[in-house]
């Protein structure tokens, strides 16, 4: 099933010669795109779910059937977006022959699109961050052809999607080489390195996201290359919190941590505790009701194995829960370590687990909690339960908690990611690859775009979002001013 060279040399060549297409059309063409794209998934939902469900052994209800609505909602979202029209930042400043740096010549500033874009399609959401997942549908909204690389481990799924896709745009007007969605390793490794490609996006492993980088960046012409590599996602619960709350932070971080089998990016993995939480046998009780699932394929399955493995056998770390690693349906493991011994392990004990399992740190003071703070490696996500009574101790912790996250909540689990207008899922390395932007949310729309100025034009050659008249009726700032 993998594409073969010559279809991929034929797929990217369709993709560069749309790009040129896409890049001179409306922003309510596209909406329009998009919005045919939401209204063909919908219409296939009872035929596209029980794919997904037969390939990933996730839940038709209300899993994959939510995942499929919030995809189209994303897709809805965009054309929102395209309508709204403040994503091209578009700005003019008319010439101004008493500019104090000396006299200003015309100059107009707006976003286009950086060209054909490569999506590496995520496993744990076959619907949401795969073939019409949160990248392709920001690509798409910002003019970009999209070559869509599947993921293995739901090949079936992919490509019917991925049809379905191909038939809305077509019939909405768009170029046949406006999407395509291609299968293998080397397909996509081959596509990377393709010099017609402008820009390239990944959602997945720090090993996989990492060679993909390395490969971009090495480029004769290097690309942006946006992966979303993985995190810990730490979770600060304060002493008032505990003495307030202990039963209901329990069930919010199991349900939390075991929620999909631990599969989700944002899964809290560093539950962060007061040593005297007194809240074991709670977390034990909680943890054991908890059924067991299957992982999303073989390859997860393997890897969290040896992972939880390593975790369990660390000479310092105990076992609140601890069952079963060898079984097809896999319970959630609940290990336990003191502060210390957190700190004095390093990365043995800090990288990302990918699957039901999770670590309590046990912090004797505010001074360890700092110490860990300060040592954990940047992720998607920080996480602070609390009281008003602890606001003040809860404020020296901002500028680590901050230089770790992209996302930080209060009195909240980070499992649930809302596609909105202020939403950020990003972070620094290496959760992400650019940190400065988000994969989930309408600002995932820059990415995909490029800034030019245009200097002195005359106005019938300037983009119509730049034109004085401002025919698409655009916010825009003027002379420094809000149009």
């Amino acid at each position: 099933m993998d594409t073969a060279p010559d279809e991929l040399q034929r797929i990217i060549a369709a993709a560069t010669e749309a790009a040129a297409h896409l890049a001179d059309t409306t922003p309510t063409e596209r909406a329009q795109w998009l919005t045919r794209i939401a209204d063909a998934l919908d219409a296939a939902a009872d035929e596209l779910v029980p794919l997904a469900a037969a390939e990933t052994h996730l839940p038709e209800t209300p899993r994959l059937r939510g995942e499929l609505t919030r995809t189209t909602f994303q897709l809805r979202l965009f054309a929102d977006v395209l309508a709204d029209g403040e994503f091209l930042a578009a700005t003019v400043d008319h010439a101004d022959p008493s500019w104090p740096m000396g006299p200003r010549p015309d100059i107009r500033r707006g976003l286009v699109p950086i060209g054909p874009t490569l999506v590496f399609a995520a496993s744990n959401f076959p619907f949401a961050f795969s073939v019409a997942g949160g990248d392709t549908a920001s690509a798409l909204a910002a003019g970009c052809p999209v070559v869509l690389k599947a993921h293995p481990g739901h090949p079936r799924l992919s490509e019917r999607t991925g049809e379905i896709m191909r038939e809305a745009l077509i019939a909405a007007g768009a170029p046949a080489g406006a999407f395509a969605v291609i299968h293998g390793v080397e397909a996509g490794i081959s596509a990377l390195r393709h010099p017609d490609i402008a820009a390239a996006s990944f959602t997945g492993s720090l090993s996989g996201g990492r060679a993909l980088f390395d490969i971009a960046a090495a480029r004769p012409r290097p690309i942006p290359f946006y992966g979303e590599l993985g995190s810990v996602n730490p979770v600060v619960v304060m002493p008032g919190a505990v003495q307030a709350r202990g039963q209901q932070i329990v069930e919010g971080f199991v349900g939390s941590f075991a929620l999909g089998a631990g599969q989700f990016c944002t899964k809290p993995g560093v539950l962060l505790l007061p040593s005297d939480h007194g809240l074991t046998d709670a977390l034990a009780t909680a943890v054991a009701a908890v059924p067991g699932q299957r992982l999303l394929n073989d390859h997860i399955g393997k890897s969290f194995r040896s992972r939880v493995t390593t975790l369990r056998e660390y000479p310092s770390v105990t076992a609140i829960s601890a069952p079963p690693i060898d079984d097809d349906l896999l319970a959630p493991t609940l290990l336990s370590v003191r502060a210390t011994d957190f700190l004095a392990a390093g990365e043995a004990l800090q990288a990302e687990c990918f699957g039901p399992a999770a670590l309590i740190v046990e912090y004797a003071n505010a001074i360890e909690l700092q110490q860990i703070l300060d040592q954990l490696e940047p992720g998607l996500t920080a996480t602070v339960v609390a009281e008003d009574a602890d606001i003040d101790a809860v404020r020296p912790l901002l500028p680590a908690l901050t230089a770790l996250a992209g996302r930080l909540l209060w009195n909240d689990w980070p499992t649930g990611v809302t596609v909105s207008w202020a939403q950020q899922h990003g972070g620094p390395y290496p959760a992400t690859t650019a940190p400065t932007t988000t994969s989930v949310g309408t600002a995932a729309i820059t990415r995909f775009l490029r800034p030019i100025a245009w200097q002195g034009f005359p106005d019938r050659l300037l983009p119509p979002a730049l034109r004085e008249a401002n025919p698409w009726r655009l916010p825009r700032r003027v002379d420094g001013k809000r149009d």
